[in-house]
C-alpha cells in the first residue's frame, strides 16, 4: 500500500467533522450505555472506541472524563430518556405484552439511577420533574383497553411503576425466581387467583 493510500485509508477512518456541541451529544450517547454497564471505571480508550473517535478528541470535547461522565448521567436523569423508551412501545401490541414493555423500561431506568448514583458518589437520586408527562404516554399505550381497565389508566400507571420500580431493586426481587416483567404483567392483568380472566 502507497504512503498515499495510507493517508486515504486514515482519513477516511475520521469521524465527520461536527459543530462542537454535535460531537459532545454524540460522546454522551455512546458513554451512556458503558456508564450503566461499568461505573466510573469506564477508560477514556473505551469511551473514544465506543464514539468512534481519538482519544484526544473525547479530552477536547470535555477537558477531562469526569466532566464527560456528569454529562452523560445529567442526560441519562432527564426524563425524556424514559419517555422515548414508552413512545416506542405500539398501542396495539397486546395489553400484557404492552404492559410487560412498560414494566422493563422503568425497571432498566431504576437500575441505571442506581449505578449512574453509585458512578457519581451520589446518596440521593435525581429530583422527579413537577410536570410527569410519561403517563400521558401511559395513557396512549393503555386507549384500546381504557374499556376493560377497572382503573384508570394514570392510576395503571402508577400501579406499574410501584411494582416496576420495587422489583428492581435485587434485595426485594430476590426468591428462588426472581419476577420477570412479563410474569409481573400477567399479574396485573389477572391477578393471583386461578379464575380464568372474562
Amino acid at each position: 500500500m502507497s504512503s498515499t493510500d495510507e493517508l486515504t485509508t486514515g482519513s477516511s477512518r475520521r469521524a465527520p467533522a461536527l459543530p462542537l456541541e454535535d460531537r459532545r451529544a454524540m460522546i454522551v450517547d455512546a458513554v451512556i450505555p458503558l456508564l450503566l454497564e461499568q461505573g466510573a471505571d469506564i477508560t477514556s480508550k473505551q469511551i473514544a472506541e465506543a464514539a468512534g473517535i481519538a482519544e484526544g478528541t473525547v479530552f477536547r470535547a470535555f477537558g477531562d472524563k469526569e466532566s464527560l461522565i456528569r454529562a452523560a448521567a445529567e442526560k441519562f436523569f432527564d426524563p425524556e430518556y424514559v419517555r422515548n423508551g414508552l413512545r416506542a412501545i405500539d398501542p396495539d401490541d397486546p395489553l400484557e405484552v404492552k404492559l410487560a414493555q412498560v414494566i422493563d423500561v422503568f425497571r432498566t431506568r431504576l437500575r441505571g439511577v442506581m449505578r449512574v448514583m453509585a458512578a457519581l458518589g451520589r446518596q440521593e437520586p435525581p429530583p422527579r420533574p413537577a410536570e410527569d408527562r410519561s403517563s400521558e404516554i401511559i395513557d396512549q399505550i393503555l386507549a384500546p383497553e381504557a374499556a376493560r381497565l377497572s382503573l384508570s389508566p394514570r392510576r395503571v400507571a402508577h400501579v406499574i411503576r410501584l411494582i416496576a420500580f420495587s422489583s428492581a431493586i435485587p434485595q426485594i426481587n430476590e426468591v428462588d425466581t426472581p419476577f420477570s416483567s412479563a410474569e409481573l404483567a400477567q399479574i396485573i392483568v389477572h391477578g393471583i387467583t386461578k379464575e380464568e380472566s372474562e
